[in-house]
């Protein structure tokens, strides 16, 4: 095949190019006959330039008739400025008269218009993912991506990380979320998993020592999937030995703050704010708390304030150890209808109601509960929240964590109703001193709230020893996550190094010697050879790309990413395989109960 090779790409020439022969290649974007002169508009990855085919160029002219949209083409011809500049494209001030063009591909009609503001349905979108990559809002999602990319791997050599490649078929160690599942053909009925993490790995290097370990690799979990979920996702995997928490701060601090000074031209603090985790849910209801909504509309227990009040529900929380919080809207737009509103809201959560104080202008209290609290008691409430005319105060009782999570909840819901968050604000946190420990009611029994390695706090190794389910709930660890606009985009931990103490916290979450050593026995064998103190930390990618972006999801900063049912409608996967495929593997299918 023979066509002229492009001069340029359809969005570097301007006026500076007037009267440049130049070639251009690419995929026709729209075509307009204005009965004499045709119009085309050329697109490729760079932009878009306009084309005019004059109607005395006969052959040239007759090929352009031709051309529908996504045909691929090859045109030829002058810069020359154009009459009417487009403002919008930085090619708008000049456009190509073609005196060649050379058809090198013909089209279908495409399923949808391929436009910025497309118009298609998502599972459209994503079953002709190759046509919606052609949307520049999209690819430059990926160029974007890319660039992170290139930040990440030259900041992290420049401080002396090592890249390596961990295994992607591993052994199953089903303490988190679900593995995706690998049958061996070679040894039959035995599986290998995909890394939910390449944990175990990173930590053996360590054991290694190779000191500072660094990837950008592919992670798996088969969990239910939402809009910042998708079954294979990228981390940035980092571990570093004789380090402390401050340590691991510090090395990503210095990332992000390249990566926003590059991308945005924004810099960052020298040093994130920092949060305990006891903090960020009393006052935030949130262990990944959004810093960026006007008025902070922090979370306030109120228990004591309420104690001397008629009302049944407050006092029946008292009684059962349980809370009385709130938070303040300050909006004087709250009507009955908007109550009832987020009265169903809370429902959800399992809560009969949902208590508010209205503090009129007239300084009047409006409320359905205002008849069982004294004056005392609404003014003590209206200081402690600064209420001012126009401003509300939503109150919820019962159970602690429960009052404080649906709280929680409901700040970020009025924030989004009210248009209270600030877009324009970047507000990353330390969210530190994670329990270590989570207890579940039903199976009576305590799990690892991060994972089983995390180091508890050195005045909290005590109780490592303990039978008291009050003071093993106590126990903080040196495990941290890094929370940015509301979304977690990091999580971390100092690791334990030392077998004795690794016992230990196995022993609490109900795991034996035995469980242990066929779950980990690999790196628990390693520890015994001289393991270094060490910590480490994972990246988000997909996320930190999403917010980048200004995307509330993922998908679209993935160029082929699975649908919630964690599909592909492109490619059709998963599929079925051929008999011959199962019997090699000494699989045999039955019907799921």
């Amino acid at each position: 095949m023979n066509f002229c090779k492009r001069t340029h790409n359809c969005g570097e020439l301007n006026i500076k190019n007037e009267g440049e022969k130049v070639t251009l290649n690419g995929w026709v974007s729209k075509t307009r006959d204005l009965g004499g002169l045709f119009f085309i508009d050329l697109r490729d990855r760079y932009g878009i330039t306009q084309l005019k085919v004059l109607p005395e160029n006969k052959e040239v002219y007759d090929i352009a008739l031709r051309l529908g949209q996504e045909f691929v083409i090859s045109a030829s011809g002058n810069v020359i400025k154009r009459e009417s500049i487009n403002k919008n494209i930085p090619t708008g001030e000049i456009e190509i008269e073609v005196n060649e063009i050379e058809i090198l591909n013909e089209s279908e009609i495409p399923p949808f218009v391929i436009e910025d503001d497309v118009k298609a349905a998502d599972d459209l979108r994503l079953k002709y993912r190759y046509l919606d990559l052609r949307r520049k809002i999209l690819s430059d999602n990926l160029i974007l991506r890319n660039w992170v990319y290139q930040i990440v791997h030259k900041y992290f050599e420049k401080h002396d990380f090592v890249e390596v490649e961990t295994p992607v078929l591993m052994k199953s160690t089903p303490e988190g979320a679900r593995d995706y599942l690998v049958p061996s053909r070679v040894h039959n009925g035995k599986f290998y998993a995909l890394p939910q993490s390449p944990q175990l790995y990173k930590q053996i290097l360590m054991v290694s020592g190779l000191d500072r370990y660094v990837q950008i690799c592919k992670c798996f979990r088969d969990e239910d999937l939402r809009a910042d979920r998708q079954p294979e996702f990228t981390q940035i995997d980092l571990e570093m030995s004789f380090v402390d928490q401050n340590d691991v701060f510090e090395i990503l601090e210095g990332m992000f703050f390249e990566i926003w000074k590059d991308i945005k031209g924004i810099e960052l603090p020298a040093g994130f704010r920092r949060m305990t985790y006891d903090e960020a849910m009393n006052k935030y209801g949130s262990d990944k708390p959004d810093l960026r909504i006007k008025g902070g509309m922090e979370i306030e227990n109120i228990s004591e304030l309420v104690k001397g009040s008629d009302f049944k529900v407050f006092s029946d929380a008292a009684a059962s150890g349980g809370i009385v919080a709130g938070i303040k809207l300050q909006s004087k737009e709250v009507t009955r209808k908007i109550i009832d509103g987020l009265t169903e809201f809370v429902k959800k959560s399992g809560f009969g109601g949902l208590g508010y104080l209205k503090f009129n202008e007239d300084g009047t209290v409006q409320s359905p509960i205002v008849k069982f609290l004294n004056e005392e008691i609404t003014n003590n409430i209206k200081s402690t929240f600064s209420c001012a005319g126009g401003d509300t105060v939503f109150i919820l009782s019962g159970e602690k964590m429960k009052v404080l999570q649906t709280l929680g909840q409901l700040r970020l819901r009025l924030a989004e109703d009210f248009d209270l968050i600030d877009e324009t604000r970047y507000e990353f946190l330390w969210v530190i001193d994670f329990p270590l420990f989570r207890y579940e009611e039903e199976e009576k029994r305590f799990y690892a709230e991060h994972h089983v390695f995390t180091m508890p706090k050195d005045e909290y190794l005590k109780f490592l020893d303990s039978s008291d389910k009050d003071e093993i709930e106590s126990i903080r660890a040196n495990c941290y996550d890094l929370v940015l606009n509301g979304h977690e985009i990091t999580s971390g931990s100092i690791r334990i190094h030392k077998p004795e103490i690794q016992k230990k916290v196995f022993s609490i979450i109900g795991l034996t010697d035995e469980e242990a050593k066929m779950k980990f026995g690999f790196i628990l064998e390693a520890f015994k050879y001289g393991a270094p103190p060490h910590g480490g930390a994972a990246v988000g990618f997909d996320r930190v790309i999403a917010i980048l972006c200004g995307l509330k999801s993922i998908n679209d900063t993935i160029a082929f990413p699975k649908t919630l049912k964690a599909s592909s409608l492109m490619d059709e996967c998963p599929s079925e395989v051929a008999t011959v495929q199962l019997d090699e593997l000494g699989i045999e299918l039955k019907k799921k109960k």
